[in-house]
C-alpha cells in the first residue's frame, strides 16, 4: 500500500471526506491518507499528526517524495493536541485503531476542536464504546459503513456535532444505526461469527468441573439472542 493505492479501508475513509476540507489525519502513519486525498485535489490542507517519532519520520518522508511539503503539515502530538485555531480543521480522521483508543483520543482533545468538524472514524473493535462517546458529547451519526478486508472487517462511522436531540437504542449503539438499516452481507457475516465465538466460549466455560460461571454463560446466552434478534 502506499497514498497512490490506498488500502480499501482507507480509501472508503477517503471517499467520506468532503471536498475542499482542511483534514487533520490522526495517526496518520505513513501520510498516505493526507497525501492521496492531496493528490485527488479534494482536500485544501492537511495535517498529519503522529505522537511517536518513527512513524511521523516516515510521513515527513512520503510527504517530501511527494513534493507535498507546501500543503501537508506533520505534527508530533498526542492526538488532537496538534490542532490549533489557525489550521481552521473541518474534518478530522482516525483510522485504524481501537475503539477506545479512539474515543479516549477524542476526550482528551476536545478543548481542541471547535465543533464544527466532521469526524470521520475507524474503529478496529470496540465500536459500541466509540458510539457511546459520540452520544453523549452531542455527536449525531450521519453515515456509516461495513466493510471486509484481509481477513478483518472495519466498520467507519461518520459524525457532526449537533444541537438537535436525539438519543440511541442500545441495539443501534451496539450494531450501529445505519448499519442496522443496510443489513449488508458483511454485517451479517461479522455477527454470525460472533454468535461461533461466544458460543465456543460458552462450550470452555460449561467444560469446568467445579465454580461453573452460571452468570456469565447466561449472559453470553442472552448476547446471542439478541445478535439473533438482530440478524
Amino acid at each position: 500500500m502506499d497514498a497512490n493505492k490506498l488500502s480499501q479501508r482507507l480509501k472508503v475513509v477517503a471517499d467520506f471526506v468532503p471536498q475542499n476540507s482542511r483534514v487533520a489525519d490522526i495517526g496518520s502513519d505513513h501520510a498516505y491518507l493526507p497525501v492521496y486525498l492531496m493528490k485527488q485535489k479534494q482536500i485544501e490542507f492537511g495535517i498529519a499528526s503522529e505522537v511517536a517519532k518513527g512513524p511521523l519520520d516516515n510521513a515527513i518522508q512520503e510527504i517530501k517524495a511527494e513534493g507535498l511539503s507546501d500543503r501537508i503539515d506533520t505534527r508530533l502530538a498526542d492526538g488532537l493536541l496538534s490542532v490549533q485555531p489557525e489550521d481552521k480543521i473541518d474534518c478530522v480522521t482516525i483510522a485504524g485503531m481501537g475503539g477506545t483508543l479512539i474515543k479516549n483520543i477524542l476526550e482528551n482533545g476536545k478543548s481542541h476542536l471547535s465543533g464544527d468538524e466532521l469526524l470521520i472514524l475507524q474503529p478496529n473493535v470496540g465500536e459500541d464504546r466509540l458510539r457511546t462517546w459520540l452520544t453523549n458529547n452531542q455527536y449525531e451519526i450521519s453515515d456509516e459503513t461495513i466493510l471486509r478486508e484481509d481477513g478483518h472487517t472495519y466498520e467507519i462511522i461518520v459524525a457532526k456535532k449537533t444541537d438537535k436531540s436525539f438519543e440511541y437504542t442500545e441495539q443501534e449503539i451496539k450494531f450501529g444505526p445505519f448499519l442496522l438499516k443496510q443489513h449488508s452481507d458483511v454485517f451479517v457475516e461479522k455477527w454470525e461469527n460472533e454468535i461461533e465465538r461466544i458460543e465456543m466460549v460458552i462450550d470452555q466455560m460449561n467444560l469446568a468441573k467445579h465454580d461453573k460461571p452460571v452468570d456469565k454463560i447466561n449472559s453470553m446466552k442472552k448476547e446471542i439472542e439478541e445478535i439473533k434478534e438482530v440478524l
